[in-house]
């Protein structure tokens, strides 16, 4: 129990410090920094629960996945809310980059497909569409205001929405997919990833880690990629033109 008491105190520690930098800098996200880590805390007390059952009783895995993606959707979709139907194209997004991602690693068969195998890779895999729907829609939004009088001008010129916002949506996919793909760049010389850590803490050799790792990777980068262009395409089909500030 000292133990338990030790660790939780070490993990508010941090989560102060964050906090308290954060109000210095006036970075403005409140007790987020407290909030999210509690959150996270008591979410994966839940998940740790779950999974005992996934994993006992291999049916049950298609609806922890449906409760990821759900959950992943949801998020994406309240960040991204300014934009023209933003919950329904980050839904869009998050599945439709998720299934392929995950579908091609099953269909070449780069991973066992096991119950264990399946979950992980998912996890990751989710939760990096999830960052992509975000990254883009913002990044879209965002955008947009500020390149109104292009866009206007691409419409008075008779351009449709989707031509008007062409390269308004491509630089968004590249802002949002830039941060992993630097990441991929520098796996094992910056970072080393949690999948590969974690492979090799449960028991894998470091050749068997490395492989799981960048089977991870090209899944993760395929997913973020799908997600991004979905979410920037679909934006791009809005019939208005964004206000001067973006929600």
């Amino acid at each position: 129990m000292a133990g338990w008491i030790e660790f939780g105190a070490g993990l508010l520690t941090v989560a102060l410090l964050t906090f308290g930098l954060t109000r210095w800098a006036g970075v403005g996200v409140g007790w987020l920094p407290l909030v999210a880590l509690a959150r996270a805390a008591v979410q994966l007390a839940v998940v740790a629960a779950l999974l005992r059952g996934v994993l006992s009783a291999p049916a049950s895995v298609v609806a922890f996945l449906a409760l990821m993606l759900t959950t992943a959707s949801w998020t994406a979709g309240r960040r991204t809310r300014g934009l023209w139907h933003g919950r329904r194209i980050a839904v869009v997004g998050v599945l439709t980059g998720s299934a392929v991602a995950v579908g091609v690693v099953l269909v070449l068969r780069l991973a066992q497909t096991d119950v264990r195998h399946l979950v992980a890779i998912s996890g990751i895999v989710i939760g990096g569409a999830m960052s992509a729907a975000t990254l883009a829609g913002r990044h879209f939004l965002h955008s947009s205001a500020l390149r109104r009088d292009e866009v206007e001008g691409w419409l008075a010129l008779g351009a449709t929405s989707p031509q008007a916002h062409l390269d308004i949506g491509r630089v968004a996919v590249h802002e949002s997919v830039l941060p992993n793909l630097d990441q991929t760049k520098s796996t094992g010389l910056v970072t080393l990833p949690g999948a590969f850590v974690g492979a090799l803490f449960g028991g894998a050799s470091p050749v068997d880690a490395a492989r799981f790792q960048l089977v991870v990777l090209a899944a993760l980068g395929l997913a973020m990629t799908v997600t991004a262009v979905i979410v920037t395409r679909l934006a791009a089909r809005t019939p208005y033109v964004v206000a001067e500030r973006a929600p």
